[in-house]
């Protein structure tokens, strides 16, 4: 009955929070659109990159309200809310946004995420994410589709260059589970094997923009949540571990002779990510955590 009453009290917030948004962002949207030059653009993006900043702290609110874990954040020192950031995180739920737009919210630029094309077409949301420039991929598409999608991203991310950003990459690609861990002979224990996909295009656009890489690993230590878990109170404690790592000046420039690379390097970081993770989950059983 309570987990029935926390369901409906946060997805009441949830939805009235989303619809106040979009009918906040609307206007900015529709002037953007129709007046499409760099000062009114620069004008439009800093209010609608604003609204979204109420819209996080309310869902922060109703995330607090409903649920009772313990959040243990470290590495947040020295982040900057002027700087050009490169962010990326492991994906085990629809849960992960949330908790890494709860946890940086306000600390570094809005985060703007690597999209799926079908995403634009999500009632109320695929309106803001479109306003808001978020890159739209198709996952696995090929020949001309693929190579439109690839121009359109690259347009999103030029536009970037305007006003401090943050640019956001699950580099997963998916969302972890056990079955895809095993399909891939995945080299991780606690991981899907990364791709650097979005990571070098936006490095090729504009990598010297970037004062590095915002690292988030999310840890579940009672078990990986469901976005409704998350709404009926049954998400239990989580562990956010925020490290800004220096990009490498070599992967500045991303390209086509760069890319292996900068895979390296992002297997590296995911070597670093697995450890962390299984330190603790090892802390967790030993009771330390």
């Amino acid at each position: 009955m309570l987990a029935a009453l926390k369901f409906c009290f946060a997805t009441l917030v949830l939805v009235l929070n989303t619809l106040a948004l979009c009918a906040l962002m609307v206007p900015f949207a529709l002037i953007k659109l129709l007046l499409p030059f760099t000062p009114v653009r620069r004008l439009t993006d800093r209010v609608l990159n604003k609204i979204p900043e109420g819209w996080i702290a309310i869902n922060s609110f109703w995330l607090g309200a409903v649920n009772r874990g313990r959040w243990q954040v470290s590495g947040l020192e020295g982040l900057r809310r002027d700087g050009w950031y490169l962010v990326t995180c492991n994906h085990q739920s629809w849960v992960d946004i949330v908790v890494v737009q709860r946890v940086l919210n306000q600390r570094i630029p809005m985060l703007k995420f690597f999209l799926k094309k079908e995403l634009i077409y999500v009632p109320v949301l695929g309106l803001a994410w479109w306003a808001l420039d978020f890159p739209f991929m198709r996952r696995g598409g090929g020949g001309g589709s693929a190579r439109k999608d690839l121009r359109d991203a690259r347009a999103a991310c030029e536009k970037f260059r305007l006003l401090p950003t943050s640019v956001t990459s699950f580099a997963e690609g998916t969302r972890f589970t056990a079955a895809k861990h095993a399909s891939q002979q995945s080299p991780y224990q606690h991981l899907l094997q990364p791709k650097a996909g979005g990571m070098a295009m936006a490095l090729g656009t504009m990598g010297e923009l970037f004062h590095g890489l915002v690292d988030v690993t999310i840890v579940y230590p009672d078990k990986v949540p469901t976005f409704v878990d998350a709404l009926c109170g049954r998400l239990g404690d989580v562990v956010v571990l925020v490290q800004e790592r220096p990009i490498p000046p070599e992967l500045l420039k991303a390209n086509a002779k760069q890319r292996a690379l900068l895979q390296d390097w992002l297997d590296g970081v995911w070597q670093d990510k697995d450890r962390a993770i299984a330190q603790v989950l090892a802390q967790r059983s030993a009771g330390r955590v």
